[in-house]
């Protein structure tokens, strides 16, 4: 938010009456979890069409539990709860922080938020030694319930502090201003503590966590507020991805329809001929990490369609509507990437293997408008820590770019 504030972009309340103009540069947020950021045509040119680019701000992790202290062995552990499908054995041995959102009561009883986040380690999930699972590198399975819940304070026989308490002193401590007088809920994740870095001999790749799918967010940032040209321009991140979307604030939900037919209301004077008119003149470039195809298990993919790092975005395609791609979508992104100077790629699950999804079809179910799904190439996706290239980021964000500014 603060990013599009400093860029001159105005918040609109989804819960107070709206006023854009023609020309301006808006964002609404919902959930605190999910935003939408757009910029109007001038005048001349508001019957056009919307060039949206989407991804989604949720990444795989362990949650915390509503009742989660566990005491065992003198130890104080915290129930997790898996969301979404992660990648499970990399959690182990990790420097381990908290952040979330926290629901408190203030000094005159009213509930209010805020953000939280320890930054520092406080939590670890140790392995278990090999002397004592000798077979643990040739058959390792997790039980979430038993094997997932981490270590963040050794309590011996005192009693060990209520988990609520935990965040209130934290929230006290790091936003002394707020007046905070007692927690009553929480959405708090675990998170590596490890910054990201650019790595390879060369500088080839980007480590990381939550790659998949922040890396689109950002570029897809990046590349709205460096467009040029009269089209509407909109960008949408939602949450809630990795286990459906099917929430108030994910791509499944009514936030992008609602937001749109607000400003077809405000801009068109709410007419259902102008609505479907604009929609059948929109496009909506769905932007999630692709599967790169790693030299160790390239069996995994199809022998024809194997994209390398930094060799480019890619256009995916499922014959059974995995990916909202089609002829026309792709066709049209193929056009772009070459005005654009930008190298392309395509992906397509091996015909034996199931195949992901994306925000793509939600949208274009719901909406009806021309839709590509895209994505830089990616290794260890749903990692706690995931590998990309790093020239890739360039290459998106020179084709979002060209997306939204090309003229008509």
């Amino acid at each position: 938010m603060a990013r599009l504030q400093d860029a001159g972009y105005q918040r609109l309340d989804e819960h107070a009456a709206w006023a854009p103009v023609p020309g301006g540069c808006y964002f609404t947020v919902r959930s605190q979890s999910s935003i939408i950021a757009f910029k109007l045509a001038p005048a001349t040119n508001i019957n056009s069409g919307w060039r949206m680019v989407g991804a989604h701000t949720d990444s795989p992790c362990l949650k915390i539990k509503p009742q989660p202290e566990l005491v065992r062995q003198g130890y104080l552990q915290l129930g997790v709860e898996v969301y979404g499908g992660a990648l499970l054995n990399p959690w182990f041995d990790r420097d381990l922080s908290l952040a979330g959102r926290v629901h408190y009561i203030d000094g005159v009883g009213k509930v209010k938020f805020a953000l939280i986040d320890f930054r520092k380690p406080v939590a670890v999930i140790p392995s278990l030694a090999i002397h004592l699972d000798r077979d643990v590198n040739q058959k390792r399975s997790i039980n979430a319930q038993n094997d997932l819940p981490p270590l963040l304070l050794q309590v011996g026989d005192v009693n060990a502090p209520d988990f609520r308490s935990l965040l209130l002193a934290q929230l006290r401590s790091e936003q002394p201003a707020l007046d905070v007088s007692e927690v009553l809920d929480y959405e708090i994740s675990l998170y590596d503590t490890q910054a990201p870095s650019i790595t390879g001999l060369q500088g080839d790749f980007i480590a990381s966590a939550r790659l998949d799918n922040l890396l689109s967010c950002h570029v897809g940032l990046e590349s709205l507020m460096a467009a040029t040209g009269d089209a509407n321009c909109l960008l949408v991140c939602t949450d809630h991805e990795e286990v459906g979307s099917a929430t108030a604030a994910g791509a499944a939900g009514p936030f992008l329809e609602s937001v749109l037919r607000r400003l077809n209301e405000k801009l068109q004077n709410g007419s259902d001929d102008a609505w479907v008119r604009q929609l059948s003149r929109s496009m909506l470039v769905s932007v999630d990490n692709a599967h790169g195809i790693h030299p160790n298990f390239a069996d995994k993919h199809d022998g024809k369609h194997g994209p390398l790092l930094n060799g480019g975005p890619v256009l995916k395609f499922n014959a059974n509507q995995r990916y909202a791609t089609n002829s026309e979508s792709s066709a049209r992104f193929r056009q772009l990437c070459r005005e654009a100077d930008v190298p392309l790629q395509a992906f397509v699950v091996r015909s034996d293997m199931g195949c992901g999804s994306t925000i793509g079809p939600l949208i274009a179910a719901e909406l009806g408008v021309t839709t590509v799904d895209i994505g830089v190439p990616t290794f260890a996706m749903h990692s706690i820590r995931e590998l990309a290239g790093s020239r890739d980021t360039v290459h998106l964000a020179a084709a979002l770019t060209h997306f939204f500014s090309r003229p008509d």
